[in-house]
């Protein structure tokens, strides 16, 4: 992929996350005392995780030719959303499990284009009361799918990777097609202490089957979304698909390579971190798909920005 193409993708990963903090942070919604420093602060340590992204490999980008496989690749991204839509709202199966499932066939029976499959389910998990139409998922998932190609570069073995660029696409697209995200909802701060402790257990479960089991980052977080969404619902039916969305979102936390997040000490730290920016962006761009893959991402790229600040600092 050529440097300019390189550079788009590269710039698309940090605005679509920097968008969904700044969004929580304007969103009109009372929030605690004290939330918009967290907020301020993670926003800052993933600048700098950026900066530095920016410094280690965006200055090496290898210019390429746009070939066979980033094409399929991009068509696997569409079919993965439209697949995802169809299931979750005319299957009436619902955005988690039907994004886990997609992925998770994906990673089994066509591991070559998992990801791709992958990052379009997240688009797919749009909700319909924004994106009204199989088309306009479509389309989302053609710009999501120039993102993946754009991106092979940019912020590799980062979790979370996949549903930013979902979340790109949700938004270009609504941008483009004049679309109006869903009134924002209050956090469910009341939570806390539930959602915090489901995003550690969430990452670190896919970390174990992933790497531990060797069953891959695509198969290892399916698994968890595919458990957490029959499991959570059927337990405690009063807030079981909030938790499911947790335990789904930290699941793509712990997707993040060990160059990136090394040992379980530092993927349950990320993981308890998406639990916190989860609540934070509540507000935030409802109904957008790929919002849980943002919060990972934005999690990763915070812990990895304290981890590099701390080591200057300590230098």
């Amino acid at each position: 992929m050529y440097r300019p193409a390189q550079l788009a993708g590269y710039l698309a990963l940090l605005l679509t996350a920097g968008a969904l903090l700044v969004g929580s942070v304007l969103a009109p919604i009372e929030m605690p005392s004290g939330t918009i420093g967290i907020q301020l602060g993670i926003l800052f340590t993933a600048a700098v995780a950026g900066v530095i992204e920016h410094r280690r490999e965006l200055e090496a980008f290898e210019p390429t030719a746009f070939g066979r496989t980033d094409a399929v690749n991009a068509v696997a991204v569409v079919i993965g959303a439209v697949v995802t839509y169809a299931l979750s709202v005319h299957a009436g199966v619902g955005p988690v499990l039907a994004s886990a499932l997609v992925g998770l066939a994906a990673g089994l029976a066509v591991p070559k284009v998992g990801a791709p499959v992958y990052c379009g389910s997240f688009v797919g998990m749009a909700s319909p009361a924004v994106f009204g139409s199989l088309e306009s998922v479509a389309l989302a998932g053609v710009v999501a799918g120039l993102g993946f190609v754009a991106t092979t570069e940019s912020f590799g073995g980062v979790g979370g990777k996949l549903g930013t660029l979902a979340m790109f696409g949700c938004l270009a697209t609504a941008a483009l097609l004049g679309l109006e995200f869903a009134t924002p909802g209050a956090p469910q701060w009341e939570l806390a202490h539930l959602i915090v402790p489901v995003a550690v257990a969430g990452a670190i479960a896919t970390v174990v089957l992933s790497v531990r089991l060797e069953w891959g980052a695509v198969v290892g977080s399916g698994v968890v979304g595919v458990i957490a969404s029959v499991v959570f619902p059927l337990a405690v039916p009063a807030f079981g698909a909030t938790l499911a969305a947790v335990a789904f979102c930290a699941s793509f936390v712990g997707m993040s390579s060990t160059e990136r997040l090394s040992g379980l000490v530092q993927i349950g730290v990320a993981g308890g971190l998406s639990g916190l920016v989860f609540l934070l962006v509540t507000p935030a761009f409802g109904g957008s798909g790929g919002k849980l893959g943002t919060i990972a991402f934005v999690s990763c790229i915070a812990l990895i920005g304290v981890v590099e600040i701390y080591g200057t600092v300590s230098d």
